[in-house]
């Protein structure tokens, strides 16, 4: 019963995004539908509902290719994208909020200004991304690779980067109030102007000692 009811409610949501294309125009909201986008010759609504199958491992199932895309400015509140290819897509300032994205590729991604808040984003690939100015707040990016990604004044707070791989991680000027860093290696990472005081901290962490970077 509960399998049939994700599958209505999933197949809800496509029917939504597909519509909310003229939806958006007459209530001009700045966000854009992943039905009004298309990437290599196919509707994003599409895209997605292929996915949601293959997910499901059913059949007519096929991996979201985002690689790439423009995809700025979109609604993908609440989306499925597991193992979701969006390497270096345009994803500026898009609405991810509530988004499940556990074992997706956004290495390479421009995620300026995108509102990540309690998306899951369990060992998904990040590194070299700019997340300059996200919102995360409350996301989950346990086992997640960060390494090298930029994080400038993005809102961490209660965000769980508990074993995400931070290496070169750039955090300046971020809130990381109440973040969870435990097992979390901060060798090498730029945390200048950041208060962790609050933030639950490595074992044997010193952040008075530790060295940050500056700009």
């Amino acid at each position: 019963m509960q399998a049939a009811r994700l599958v209505e409610y999933e197949q809800l949501q496509i029917s939504a995004w597909r519509d909310m294309g003229i939806l958006d125009a007459l209530k001009g909201s700045n966000l854009r539908s992943p039905g009004s986008i298309r990437h290599n010759g196919a509707r994003v609504s599409d895209i997605l509902a292929a996915h949601q199958k293959f997910v499901r491992g059913e059949s007519g199932g096929k991996r979201a290719d985002f690689s790439g895309a423009d995809l700025s400015r979109i609604n993908l509140g609440g989306a499925n994208l597991t193992y979701a290819d969006c390497g270096e897509a345009n994803l500026e300032g898009a609405n991810l909020r509530d988004a499940r994205l556990t074992h997706a590729d956004l290495g390479g991604c421009q995620l300026r200004g995108a509102d990540m808040r309690r998306a899951d984003c369990t060992e998904a690939n990040f590194s070299g991304s700019d997340l300059t100015e996200a919102r995360l707040g409350g996301a989950e990016f346990f086992r997640a690779n960060l390494s090298g990604a930029v994080l400038r004044r993005a809102d961490c707070g209660v965000t769980n980067f508990r074993e995400a791989d931070v290496a070169g991680a750039v955090f300046a000027g971020a809130d990381l109030k109440a973040a969870i860093l435990r097992e979390t290696k901060l060798d090498n990472v730029d945390l200048s102007g950041v208060d962790l005081s609050t933030a639950l901290l490595p074992r044997g962490y010193n952040a008075k000692e530790a060295t940050p970077k500056s700009e």
